[in-house]
């Protein structure tokens, strides 16, 4: 339990209101999006980077560790508290510091909701590319710890690819800035490149100049229905072997299309369909035509069904019916899904489906494959009870099975949503001892005493 004495240093440094300890608000911030909690010892608000910089000088002088937090989005445990620890919530630093179109940039505090730099950038006509599925309510500085991605990363990269510059406050207390407001930057060692998906462990970031780019002009999408998994995935690799790269190419399994059924929400598709790719075309008006006559040679092949064609926002809307409606599809099944970010070289996508489609026959557990596969990133979701022992041990016998397939594939753990506290036990199995052993190096470098986010990102 937290010391009076050393509550009050905190209340005297942010005033009452924005240094809580009381229940109510402990148990709020117990947990983020993935299962378990954790109440921690007290929840501060700073509003400003001087904030940051004098709590963390403080809970280094009290030994207190700290759990940075966004909205708490996360599904791997990032912004869950460890024991002892502090909640260090960035919701009140939500100003947008710059906006300066002619430089085509932005000038954020982690706080800001990513919609809201989204519509700030479509008023000029610019974007900012980064689109996770939860921009709506996530916060930039979760994008930015985790590195983000979405839908659209298949031509425009992910967060990383698009922050200019950081301030941030290290573990030890002492505050940095790197990169700048250029788009070329060669000065010194790129720590803006490291701190971005770091999870908070390393630094906790204060500010964010991000990178924007001009609005497409039209955009074009494409429901195309396959008679199975393996023709999909085909076609996902004859669309990226070709020279017109989509801005969104998703991939929706046989399982994922059998939840829409249950669910009422396949109108539409044609009989037959057990898998579904929704493909996105943007760019200069007058070169539209020539990018959907591309794709749509791309994805003519063996199994294919029906191509859908969109181009009002109306027609693109109904198109995406069926995507939306997945993530509330998936709840009908089980009350419980154990959700993995995986990834694998495009070219071995239909092996990790054909893989996943047999773990589930032999682990007796539906699951239900979607995601972004231009960039062969899936989510695997296991459904379960959680009260089911039984099952739950199957589960987690099929989620290692899942992590050495993807290994086997050349693949990665995770592609936007981080490690977190679930993933870690994994990560020897993906980067060997001696390449840990520098990475931990680099994390006394920036937090001595480790007292920013432990329990997250490496393995004990």
């Amino acid at each position: 339990m937290l010391p009076p004495a050393v509550l009050e240093e905190f209340v005297a440094l942010l005033g009452p209101e924005r240094a809580r300890s009381d229940a109510d608000t402990l148990a709020l911030y117990a947990q983020d999006e993935t299962p378990g909690r954790c109440l921690p010892e007290a929840v501060l608000f700073p509003t400003c980077h001087a904030d940051v910089v004098a709590i963390v000088r403080l809970a280094l002088r009290h030994k207190l560790p700290i759990t940075p937090r966004g909205a708490g989005s996360g599904n791997v445990g990032g912004a869950q508290p460890t024991k002892g620890s502090l909640v260090l919530s960035f919701e009140c630093m939500n100003r947008i510091l710059e906006f300066n179109p002619a430089d085509r940039l932005i000038v954020v505090e982690p706080g800001v909701v990513t919609d809201d730099i989204h519509r700030l950038a479509q008023s000029a006509n610019l974007m900012y590319a980064p689109d996770p599925g939860s921009s709506p309510y996530c916060r930039i500085g979760g994008n930015l710890a985790m590195n983000a991605a979405g839908p659209r990363a298949v031509k425009y990269g992910v967060t990383r690819d698009h922050v200019l510059g950081l301030r941030a406050v290290a573990g030890d207390g002492r505050e940095l800035r790197s990169g700048g407001r250029t788009s070329k930057y060669a000065t010194g060692y790129d720590l803006t490149r490291l701190l971005v998906g770091s999870e908070g462990t390393l630094a906790l970031i204060t500010e964010a100049t991000l990178k924007l780019v001009p609005a497409p002009e039209r955009t074009a999408s494409f429901r195309i229905c396959y008679a199975s998994d393996t023709t999909a995935c085909a076609a996902v690799s004859r669309v990226m072997q070709q020279a017109v790269v989509p801005c969104a190419l998703e991939f929706m399994d046989r399982r994922s299309i059998q939840a829409i059924k249950e669910f009422g929400a396949a109108e539409g598709l044609p009989p037959g369909t057990e898998a579904v790719l929704m493909v996105e075309a943007d760019g200069p008006a007058e070169d539209i035509p020539r990018q959907v006559a591309a794709l749509e040679n791309a994805l003519q092949g063996e199994g294919l069904l029906e191509i859908q064609t969109g181009f009002t926002p109306a027609e693109i809307k109904q198109l995406w019916t069926a995507r939306k409606s997945l993530s509330h599809a998936v709840k009908k099944i089980a009350p419980l899904k154990i959700n993995e970010d995986v990834v694998v070289p495009v070219s071995r996508l239909s092996e990790l489906v054909a893989a996943i489609d047999a773990m589930g026959t032999l682990h007796r557990l539906p699951i239900v494959s979607f995601g972004h596969a231009g960039n062969g990133n899936l989510h695997v979701n296991l459904m379960v009870h959680p009260d089911d022992a039984e099952e739950m041990a199957r589960a987690y016998a099929c989620l290692q099975e899942l992590v050495e397939t993807v290994l086997r594939l050349d693949g990665t753990l995770s592609g936007e949503h981080g490690i977190g506290n679930k993933k870690r036990k994994f990560v020897p199995l993906e980067i060997d001892a001696e390449t840990l052993g520098l990475m931990r190096e680099l994390k006394r470098v920036f937090d001595p005493q480790g007292i920013l986010n432990p329990g997250k990102k490496l393995p004990d």
